[in-house]
């Protein structure tokens, strides 16, 4: 089965078959709405053989009158089609949004170190937009251009089966041309999807790191960059323009043809007597009745057609295992003590490129453990193996006794807070950032949290104090001040197991002062795992971890691992220096 064949009926099967009472009223509408058209043409006969000959007013006072109802009716199924379904369309448009960002969300960790977020922004903003078209003008024009043009053409074999296999020569013809084009048409609006979603991914990089770009005076750089991609856009785009040009400029041929035809096979079929005036003006607006959703077809195929490859691209997105979907994570925990054991654990982002090696430690409840050693070493990948960002290759980690591949991860992470290096903040108050892990905490939990990251000590400085306004990822605030916003946020989040991420690297001297008596606070009664550079901020520590080349290379306390004058030893000693 060809890939659009189940595109098809993948489309059928989630979009329309769930809406099918909304589209049987479209369907519903489309039929009166389209019989109501034939009344126009159909009256022309009765009006030029009968009504004039015979000079019978009342008849032709009935006639005007029937067909002014005619296109009433087809006025009112028209708004009520618009009304109905395109609406619905657009419902629809916004629920499947709503469906892709929540499985986008759901994806692990991994996928996002190999997405661009600007690239997803536009998967899940643009690629569903075509589905109006599945269910909206778009589907039901096609069944009603179907429907007319089969009524016309019985209406068109009753009057004259000469004239109108002549008219089905060109339209054959013309079929088959619209067949190849829209096969070649698919893949373009496919590549275009991709093409748009990596421009628009490198846009959002570029304005994210708009202080990088002018700190290195590289506009112009990143100009030709979006402008190349543009290019590329244009390029795309004019292949699918030229395909629905030819298929547009072969229509106009063909159908000309036939008209030119008509033209004179009826004017010699009239002189001949052998059709009438009437019957000969009736032709010829079923013929366009005919006609024009022929052709008005070509353009919802490319609808159709881009709405296909849309979905296509979506479905993509929608089959990726989501990360609570990986192995069977079938363990709900109810509560957690804080136990963490590494048992033989070993990891590789790539095949065959393990970092780490075979890592075994425990972490008693309410310890603090500490991970140092030189950069790439893996500390960050065990913090992230303990977040359950990452699942181990081979070995397992294990909370409470309970193996944590195998543990349902939104039961896990209730009780989980970070705080990292490069913390992120969203756009809004210093308020809304704090309150994000626990929107419905009181105002006296709020403010004990700020108190405990001394956030209150730059915010009573600010007019408007926790409802000042930060910018996007917090650029009016200072490094200091952010990651004090963010260890707020951890205090308030009140977890079980705490990965601190060099959370002291970006505050002065007075801050971290300030900062290591709140992390006091922050970790006592947590079990801690701090990644650490500045190794004066974890003396303290319960275990330390000295990490090389992804393999523990010594452990123990502050005093032990200077007392045996190793590989911290050194570390630590060159630092005091400095």
């Amino acid at each position: 089965m060809s890939d659009k064949t189940v595109s098809v009926l993948k489309a059928f099967q989630t979009i329309i078959w769930p809406k099918r009472k909304l589209v049987l009223i479209g369907m519903l509408l489309i039929v009166i709405s389209r019989a109501a058209s034939f009344v126009a043409p159909l009256s022309l006969k009765y009006l030029m053989d009968d009504i004039i000959p015979n000079k019978n007013i009342a008849f032709l006072k009935l006639l005007v009158l029937v067909v002014v109802l005619s296109i009433t009716v087809q006025a009112v199924t028209s708004f009520l089609l618009t009304k109905i379904l395109s609406v619905q369309a657009q419902y629809l448009i916004s629920e499947l949004r709503a469906q892709v960002q929540k499985q986008v969300l759901s994806l692990p960790i991994r996928f996002f170190d190999n997405a661009k977020s600007g690239a997803l922004v536009s998967r899940i903003m643009t690629d569903v937009e075509g589905v109006r078209n599945l269910i909206g003008t778009g589907l039901v024009q096609l069944v009603g251009g179907t429907l007319t043009a089969v009524v016309s053409l019985i209406l068109l074999l009753r009057i004259s089966p000469s004239m109108t296999l002549f008219t089905l020569v060109p339209l054959a013809i013309f079929a088959v041309v619209a067949l190849k084009a829209f096969k070649i048409i698919r893949p373009i609006f496919r590549n275009r999807g991709k093409i748009n979603a990596e421009v628009t991914g490198r846009l959002t990089e570029t304005l994210g790191g708009i202080r990088v770009i002018k700190g290195f005076n590289a506009e112009e750089q990143e100009h030709r960059v979006f402008e190349d991609g543009v290019e590329k856009l244009f390029q795309n785009v004019k292949k699918s323009l030229t395909a629905t040009a030819f298929m547009t400029s072969a229509s106009t041929f063909l159908l000309g043809l036939a008209t030119t035809g008509i033209m004179g096979i009826g004017g010699y079929k009239i002189m001949t007597d052998q059709l009438t005036i009437g019957e000969f003006l009736t032709f010829t607006f079923l013929l366009g009745l005919m006609v024009a959703p022929i052709v008005q077809m070509s353009n919802i195929g490319s609808q159709l057609t881009e709405a296909l490859a849309g979905l296509d691209r979506t479905e993509e997105l929608m089959n990726i295992t989501a990360e609570a979907g990986e192995k069977d994570r079938t363990i709900v925990l109810e509560n957690i003590h804080g136990d963490v054991v590494f048992n033989d654990v070993s990891f590789a982002y790539e095949e065959d490129k393990e970092v780490l090696h075979n890592i075994n430690f425990e972490v008693k409840s309410g310890d603090v453990v500490a991970l140092v050693g030189s950069s790439g070493s893996g500390k960050s990948t065990i913090a992230g193996l303990a977040a359950t960002f990452l699942t181990p290759k081979s070995g397992t980690i294990t909370i409470d006794g309970q193996d944590l591949s195998q543990v349902h991860l939104s039961s896990y992470r209730k009780y989980l807070g970070v705080v990292l290096q490069d913390e992120f903040l969203f756009e809004g108050t210093i308020r809304e950032n704090i309150l994000f892990p626990r929107p419905q905490a009181t105002d006296e939990e709020l403010q004990q949290a700020v108190e405990a990251a001394y956030v209150n000590e730059f915010t009573d400085r600010f007019e408007k104090g926790l409802d000042t306004l930060i910018g996007e990822r917090g650029v009016k605030l200072s490094g200091g001040q952010r990651q004090r916003i963010a260890i707020a946020r951890a205090v308030l989040a009140n977890p079980k197991i705490l990965i601190l991420d060099e959370a002291t690297s970006n505050l002065d001297t007075e801050s971290e002062a300030l900062i290591q008596k709140s992390l006091a606070t922050l970790t006592e009664g947590r079990t801690t795992f701090v990644i650490a550079h500045r190794l004066s901020t974890i003396r303290k520590a319960d275990q330390i971890l000295v990490i090389e080349n992804g393999q523990i290379a010594e452990r123990g306390t502050h005093d032990e691992l200077i007392a045996i004058q190793g590989r911290y030893y050194n570390l630590f000693t060159y630092q005091a220096r400095i």
